[in-house]
C-alpha cells in the first residue's frame, strides 16, 4: 500500500498496465455490472439540474429509466449510483456503431453542460471507497477490461500513468506527484 495524504493507495493502480481498448470492450463497462456507476453527492445534485440539456443526447430508453427512477438511484448497498435500462446498460449510454458511449460526456464535448460525466466513470478501473478517516484508492480487476491489461502491458502504460489527468483532477497535482514519486522509487516509470 501507498499513503498520500488521506488516500492509501492499492500498489496495483502503479504496478498494473492499462490502457483502454474501447475497439475491442466497445465500453462494455457502460453496459455490464450490478448497478450503476456510483456517484457523489455533488454529481446527484448536478445529474437533476442538467438532466433537461441532456435528454437531446440520451437514447429513448434511456430518457424513460432516468424519468421512471430518478437521475440517480440507491444500490443495495445504499450507495447512489446511476440508473439502469431494464437492470442492464446505464441509461445516460448512448450507442455509435455497437460501441456504449457517455451521453454526458457527449453533451459536455459540445459545450452543453459543465459536468464531463460521475468521477467513478473517469476513474474506471480505479475506484475510491471512502472509510471515516481515509480513502481506499484501489484497482478493480473485472474479465471485461482483459484487453486494456493487454493493450497496457503492449504499451507500458502504467494504470497511474493512463488515469494521470482524472487523478489530477480529483486528488490534485501534489499529490499525484507524490503517487508518482512513490511508483519511481518502486522502480515504476
Amino acid at each position: 500500500m501507498i499513503e498520500i495524504e488521506n488516500t492509501i493507495i492499492s500498489r496495483d493502480v502503479v504496478t498494473v498496465c492499462f490502457s483502454c481498448d474501447l475497439n475491442v470492450c466497445r465500453g462494455a463497462c457502460c453496459v455490464h455490472g450490478d448497478s450503476g456507476a456510483p456517484l457523489e453527492a455533488f454529481e446527484v445534485t448536478k445529474l437533476q439540474r442538467i438532466f433537461p440539456l441532456l435528454k437531446p443526447h440520451l437514447r429513448h430508453e434511456g430518457i424513460l429509466a432516468i424519468e421512471e427512477q430518478g437521475t440517480a438511484v440507491q444500490d443495495v448497498e445504499k450507495d447512489m449510483v446511476t440508473p439502469l435500462v431494464e437492470g442492464k446498460e446505464c441509461a445516460y449510454a448512448v450507442f455509435e456503431k455497437g460501441m456504449a458511449r457517455c451521453g454526458i460526456e457527449m453533451a459536455f464535448e459540445k459545450g452543453v453542460v459543465d459536468f464531463r460525466k460521475p468521477v467513478s466513470c473517469q476513474l474506471y478501473p480505479i475506484r475510491i471507497r471512502k472509510y471515516r478517516d481515509f480513502e481506499a484508492v484501489n484497482y478493480d480487476r473485472w474479465e471485461i477490461c482483459e484487453p486494456a491489461l493487454l493493450k497496457g502491458t503492449r504499451l507500458s502504460i502504467p494504470l497511474f500513468r493512463f488515469l494521470e489527468r482524472e487523478l489530477i483532477s480529483r486528488f490534485g497535482r501534489e499529490w499525484y506527484e507524490s503517487l508518482k514519486a512513490a511508483a519511481e522509487n518502486m522502480n515504476i516509470k
